[in-house]
């Protein structure tokens, strides 16, 4: 395969490209991995780019509660992916962070870099809102993905049970109304995020 082929304006493809979603409820550790795994094929040689949308930082970066950080391209509503990676190629693996906060149709944009370009796509997000509705993106994600990984790092609610489900915590008591996307963090703050069993987000039970 030559240098551009796989970006071309009629695709030659000569290997398989995949598309994984990996995701997991906040604090399991996906901006980390995905911050190690840019790391990891960019140390083999392989040219990427890395994506986000709406990071803790407010800036375009991807940015890490043990203290990592990356610069990364900000994506917007009205970003064509496909078009983004094209003007960057070659390019042999996409980082996209925060993959729930993207539309539908990027990520319809993201499979047909894989299966067109044969570009390997790594996404990470969660996979439900506050209100444990699955957020648009990450549902046609899990219908498109060729791999889907819970991440293993163990979030625990704080009665000891696995954290699976994010509550908004609004004035110190938990919310089920509101838009879907409002950025905030586990920290202290007027309105932060809350990892919870199913029982304590069920019964909105914040210990």
């Amino acid at each position: 395969m030559t240098e551009t082929s796989a970006l071309s304006a009629v695709p030659t493809v000569s290997r398989d490209g995949v598309l994984r979603f990996y995701f997991g409820p906040m604090d399991c550790g996906k901006s980390t991995l995905a911050l190690q795994m840019n790391y990891n094929h960019g140390r083999q040689g392989r040219r990427g780019l890395v994506l986000t949308k709406h990071d803790r930082s407010g800036s375009a970066q991807v940015t890490s509660r043990i203290g990592l950080g990356s610069e990364a391209v900000e994506v917007d509503d009205d970003l064509d992916l496909v078009a983004l990676v094209r003007a960057h190629q070659p390019i042999d693996y996409v980082i996209c962070d925060e993959a729930c906060f993207y539309t539908v149709a990027q990520i319809e944009q993201l499979a047909d870099l894989t299966d067109d370009y044969g570009i390997d796509v790594y996404a990470f997000g969660l996979a439900s809102d506050f209100r444990s509705r699955m957020f648009p993106a990450a549902q046609r994600l899990f219908e498109l993905a060729d791999e889907i990984n819970r991440l293993q790092v163990e979030v625990l609610c704080w009665c000891g049970r696995p954290g699976r489900l994010n509550a908004r915590v609004v004035g110190g008591n938990m919310t089920r109304t509101g838009e879907q996307v409002v950025i905030g963090d586990t920290g202290a703050a007027p309105i932060r995020y809350q990892v919870l069993c199913r029982r304590h987000h069920r019964s909105g039970e914040l210990g």
